[in-house]
């Protein structure tokens, strides 16, 4: 299944393939991110020059030097796996010229693409319980599962309910109530009489 995926709002673009080569991928990204592109230059049609800009909005801060070419201000950041058909030269041209700022996880970092933690998600929901006769029939319930997942998608943030519950487990507990102790802060040392 490819997948783009926007954790801030959840919303899921996805598309449902028996193989994806570059040969594949590379033109359905292409697509979808010009779709985007469109969205966003519309919602912002008087963009700054990359000077007048935020450094964290800045080709040479995400590059670490000053780009080689003339291209527009970054208007999307786009995080995906370190695979070589990622990082082909013509396709990370064309994310360049289109204000697209590839960013890589590192290797065994795929934890850090959302879009695999949520395909984790639709992959189960749309086969649990079916018995599928043909590769059409998973990839249509695949399609059907993100559909239904876009109705009322769900943001994705660093943090939120499983980030509290691991501070709350490594608070320190006093004698099984509900009080914590400070971090840093240590009892004296009982005196025996």
């Amino acid at each position: 299944m490819l997948t783009l995926f926007r954790p801030a709002t959840g919303d899921v673009r996805a598309k449902g393939v028996t193989a994806a080569p570059n040969t594949v991928l590379h033109p359905w990204l292409k697509t979808e991110l010009s779709q985007i592109l469109e969205e966003v230059l519309k919602a912002h049609p008087n963009e700054q020059a990359d000077a007048e800009r935020p450094e964290q909005a800045q080709w040479q801060t995400w590059l670490g030097y000053p780009p080689s070419g003339v291209y527009p201000p970054i208007r999307l950041i786009l995080v995906w796996d370190n695979l070589a058909g990622h990082c082909t030269s013509s396709m990370v041209q064309w994310l360049f010229e289109h204000g697209v700022m590839p960013l890589y996880t590192p290797i065994g970092g795929s934890w850090l693409n959302m879009a695999e933690s949520l395909q984790r998600i639709i992959v189960p929901r749309a086969l649990a319980g079916q018995h599928p006769q043909s590769p059409q029939e998973i990839i249509t319930w695949l399609e059907q599962t993100v559909a239904g997942w876009n109705r009322k998608p769900t943001p994705f943030t660093w943090g939120g309910k499983r980030k509290a519950r691991r501070e709350r487990a490594r608070q320190r507990r006093l004698a099984g109530s509900g009080a914590t102790v400070v971090s840093g802060t240590s009892f004296p040392k009982a005196i025996a009489a």
